[in-house]
């Protein structure tokens, strides 16, 4: 298990970890994504097919959380920040891909840095809607949240620890 002592990196593996697992890591985004990491990464933005692995995640969520009329708005707000993420990191992936025969070792560092970055940045972007969601659901509502965002990082964990032995 690799351990962070910088509070910046603990706060970016963190973060990094935690979008991953819910937004990119989910057993539905690989398995509603037909295509290749290659192929994902050249698919055009404008091709709705690369979205449909978010689409499937935010379909998911919506029915486990069980979210309400009255709760659309919060609802609205949190998915297109899913949606805006999802597309921000294609673009990204997209990027590394078209450059990454030529990049010498220190670009390819400096790439990572930036998809770090953008999992951070999707991170903050993510929580206000996501918090406002949250305090809008009933008991029952929020027990399922806990458990389904608490089992998730379960799931991370044991893969980042298996991966590491």
């Amino acid at each position: 298990m690799i351990t962070f002592t910088h509070r910046a990196a603990r706060a970016t593996g963190a973060a990094a970890a935690l979008f991953g697992a819910i937004v990119l890591a989910s057993p539905v985004y690989a398995a509603s994504n037909a295509q290749s990491p290659a192929q994902q990464a050249m698919a055009s933005p404008a091709d709705s097919s690369a979205m449909m692995p978010v689409e499937a995640r935010i379909k998911d969520l919506h029915k486990k959380l069980h979210i309400t009329a009255a709760q659309k708005p919060q609802w609205d707000a949190l998915a297109m920040v899913m949606r805006d993420n999802a597309q921000a990191m294609m673009d990204l992936q997209k990027q590394r891909a078209s450059d990454s025969q030529s990049m010498s070792a220190v670009e390819v560092i400096k790439s990572y840095e930036s998809v770090i970055e953008a999992h951070e940045d999707g991170m903050k972007k993510f929580v206000p809607p996501f918090e406002a969601l949250y305090n809008s659901m009933s008991d029952a509502q929020k027990k399922s949240a806990d458990s389904l965002f608490r089992n998730r990082e379960k799931v991370s964990a044991a893969k980042q620890t298996a991966a590491n032995k």
